[in-house]
């Protein structure tokens, strides 16, 4: 049984000539029916003429070429204009006549190359028409073929206002699909830095520890292995990451959320920064984007604190309310090495770009007395 809702997708699969064909069908089917014969479209008023052979000659002429109306929109008109003419001059009077209006629309809209060559012309030899319908007896006067001159101008406008549409909402789509892509890179370049930054600012840190360790080869052991496990789980968090930009990729990906911070907390004491982290409240259930925001905050301020300040003491305060989760990390300066935050400044911008999609607030500077603290506050219940 076929499912009616997929006949549109199966129709559009046709060739543009095979959907148009049964319009011009329909007009040559309609010329013939003796309640409509001699009912057309009717331009000099002549006396309507009998149909004999030659009309469907004619017939035929007018409302064939609209099968290629949108595939040869120029073919197209001439060919309906020739047999619209013979119509007029023979007095058919068909319905096929309505043809015309139909070919000067999709001209308008369609026709690429010589659109104004082609008015032009057409404009030009619909004097001789006139004048020779005139010439065989016609009775209309100037002003009728003015107004149904006019007539065939408005088709063609609402043809170039069909085009000029059409040529809007293609433009609109490509910026629309020019911005997903932006947004899509940000957002990719958002994860790299977040996964790659803050596991190779831990390694690199415990690397350096490592080399004044050679005298106490149990520490320096310590410190090698802490270096291997921080590979492995990045490799694991950047197998995450393709995984997640992979859309065919079939199963759940899990992203952090702050139920992860004890082991983002973990390894950045194994890196060897003083840490000490406060949990207060249960993650909500329905806290959506919030935990993962959270904890890409809490990773980015302990990357820092690597980078910046690194032997300094480290607080970590992390809230779960009912509608928001607080985040603070602060360093307190104490130790020498502790410097200013530097560098890109791509990873604090992506932070405050992550809290303000979900309306929450952000700040990060420099504390009273020395150090450095980052604070967000991320509403709950956010979906991802």
């Amino acid at each position: 049984m076929i499912d009616l809702r997929r006949v549109p997708d199966l129709w559009q699969r046709f060739d543009v000539t095979l959907r148009d064909f049964p319009l011009a069908l329909l007009l040559g089917i309609a010329s013939f029916v003796p309640a409509f014969e001699g009912s057309g479209t009717e331009i000099g008023n002549l006396p309507t003429r009998p149909y004999d052979a030659l009309a469907l000659v004619v017939i035929a002429l007018e409302c064939l070429p609209l099968t290629v109306r949108r595939r040869s929109p120029a073919v197209c008109l001439v060919l309906v204009s020739v047999g619209f003419t013979l119509d007029q001059f023979l007095a058919y009077h068909a319905v096929a006549g309505t043809a015309l209006p139909i070919a000067f629309i999709s001209a308008g809209a369609h026709l690429e190359r010589h659109r104004r060559v082609t008015a032009i012309l057409l404009s030009l030899a619909y004097v001789p028409l006139a004048v020779a319908l005139n010439q065989r007896g016609g009775t209309e006067t100037p002003e009728d073929y003015a107004v149904f001159f006019l007539a065939l101008v408005l088709a063609w406008g609402i043809g170039t206002w069909l085009r000029s549409t059409r040529a809007a909402e293609a433009e609109r789509r490509r910026h629309v699909a020019e911005a997903t892509r932006t947004a899509e890179r940000t957002r990719i370049a958002r994860e790299l830095h977040d996964v790659v930054t803050h596991h190779v600012t831990a390694m690199v840190v415990q690397a350096e520890a490592a080399r004044y360790l050679t005298a106490a080869p149990d520490r320096l052991d310590a410190t090698l292995s802490a270096v291997t496990d921080t590979g492995r789980r990045a490799i694991t968090d950047l197998r995450h990451l393709l995984d997640l930009l992979n859309p065919d990729h079939d199963t759940d990906v899990r992203t952090p959320s702050a139920g992860d911070l004890h082991a983002l907390v973990e390894q950045t004491r194994q890196a060897g920064q003083p840490l000490e982290f406060t949990e207060e409240g249960e993650p909500a259930e329905s806290a959506g984007s919030a935990e993962f925001v959270a904890y890409r905050v809490v990773q980015e301020a302990l990357t820092n604190a690597l980078k910046y300040a690194h032997g300094s003491r480290t607080l970590v305060r992390v809230r779960h309310g009912e509608k928001e989760i607080t985040v603070e990390v602060s360093t307190d300066g104490s130790n020498a090495r502790t410097r200013s935050p530097g560098g890109s400044g791509r990873g604090l911008a992506g932070l405050r770009e992550r809290v303000d999609a979900l309306g929450g607030e952000f700040s990060a500077g420099p504390r009273e007395g020395g150090g450095f603290v980052v604070r967000a506050r991320v509403p709950a219940g956010s979906s991802s």
